[in-house]
Order: C-alpha cells, then sequence, then structure tokens
C-alpha cells in the first residue's frame, strides 16, 4: 500500500526541526512520500511574517537536498480565510484515493490541544494521527483532554500496521526529542550575533537576503 507523510506548518521560517521529523517519520514508516502542507490563515496562530511565496520557496530550499519524493501542498494557502485541519483532510483524502494510507503527522504540544481542534474526533476517518515527542511536553493520560486520551490510546498501532491500512490508527514517537520551534527561530535571527539559528544554512541566506525576521 502507498504510505504519504503529511506534514503540516505555519513553516514561518521552516527550520531542521522540520527537514529531521519529515526524514525520521518518513523512515519509520518506510516511505518516500512527504507531503508538506503550508498554512494559509491558520485559526490558532499570530499573523505569519513571511508571504505565501517566501515560505514556500524557504520550503523548496529545505528540502532541495532530499531524499524524499517531497509535494509541497498549496491547499491550505489557495483557500482563503481560516484554514482548519478537518477541511483539508477530506480534501486529500478524496484527491489520493480510499486506499492510500495518510499519516498526519503533529508534535506533542499539538497533541496536547487536540481537543480545541475543530471535529478532533473526525480526523481519525481520513488519516493516521502520529505525534512526535518534544522536551518540555508530557503526553499521557494524566496531562491530555481524558476523551483525546481515550481515543487515541485505544488506536495506538506499530508502523508497519499504519502503512498497511488507510487510516484510523495512531502512534507516539519518542525518538526524536526536537526541541525548535519557528517562534524561537525568529528570535534567534533578530538578535544574530554569530552563531547561526537552527536553519538550514541556504533558507538563513534566503532569509538575510530578503531581510525577513530583522528588526
Amino acid at each position: 500500500m502507498q504510505c504519504i507523510v503529511l506534514l503540516g506548518g505555519s513553516f514561518d521560517p521552516v527550520h531542521s526541526g522540520h527537514v529531521t521529523i519529515a526524514e525520521h517519520v518518513c523512515q519509520l514508516l518506510g516511505t518516500r512520500q512527504l507531503r508538506l502542507v503550508p498554512a494559509g490563515n491558520p485559526w490558532q496562530k499570530t499573523a505569519l511574517i513571511a508571504t505565501p511565496e517566501q515560505r514556500i520557496a524557504m520550503l523548496e530550499i529545505a528540502f532541495e537536498a532530499s531524499t524524499l519524493a517531497v509535494t509541497i501542498d498549496l491547499w491550505e494557502i489557495a483557500n482563503r480565510g481560516q484554514t482548519y485541519s478537518i477541511d483539508y483532510l477530506p480534501a486529500i483524502r478524496e484527491k489520493t484515493g480510499k486506499d492510500v494510507s495518510l499519516v498526519f503527522v503533529v508534535g506533542a504540544d499539538q497533541l496536547l490541544n487536540f481537543h480545541t481542534w475543530r471535529q478532533w474526533e473526525v480526523i481519525f476517518e481520513y488519516v493516521h494521527v502520529l505525534a512526535v515527542s518534544r522536551p518540555g511536553f508530557d503526553v499521557s493520560g494524566s496531562t491530555m483532554d481524558r476523551h483525546v486520551w481515550h481515543e487515541f490510546s485505544k488506536r495506538l498501532s506499530m508502523p508497519q500496521e499504519i502503512r498497511s491500512i488507510p487510516s484510523g490508527m495512531t502512534y507516539l514517537d519518542g525518538t526524536t526529542h526536537v526541541n525548535i520551534s519557528s517562534t524561537g527561530v525568529r528570535d534567534q535571527i533578530a538578535h544574530f550575533a554569530g552563531h547561526p539559528p537552527s536553519v538550514p544554512p541556504k533558507v538563513l541566506d534566503y532569509i538575510f537576503r530578503n531581510n525577513l525576521y530583522r528588526p
């Protein structure tokens, strides 16, 4: 069965953590198919700084040397107004067909707030949900919304099972430990003093050439 990893985010800017997580999850699932989904107007975030065109350009640069088969999905950017995962996921499922394994990657911080997502219970009908660990965020029955924890834990599966069926399973990966955020990267760039921020060098060069995130 074909398996596609979906990694969404503001990518404002894309950083080394995004690249690490994408490559790790694809290796874990034994797939090369990666679909990057830059946000349009995400409802839980403040206004984005870089333009859609700049964020797309940074994604292309960050993954240009990757051995993965990378697609940048512009669905959210093309849809004006606030964007929600529950609107995008049915669209990508219709595009890929019902027999493809779709794996939606979220960070541990996002999983802890999963109960605030619009129609979060319906998401499992379209995709698997794979959560990656992040230092400082404890994912457990004592920290998560009890309804989300119940749903997430009853669907826990192994990677080989996830890639063999289209949707409905979950997995918690505790091996990545990426502690980088776009907010932190923007702060680093604003106060850049000789030590490169946690972004690929060519992306950093693009940021400086376009005078992004500088006071």
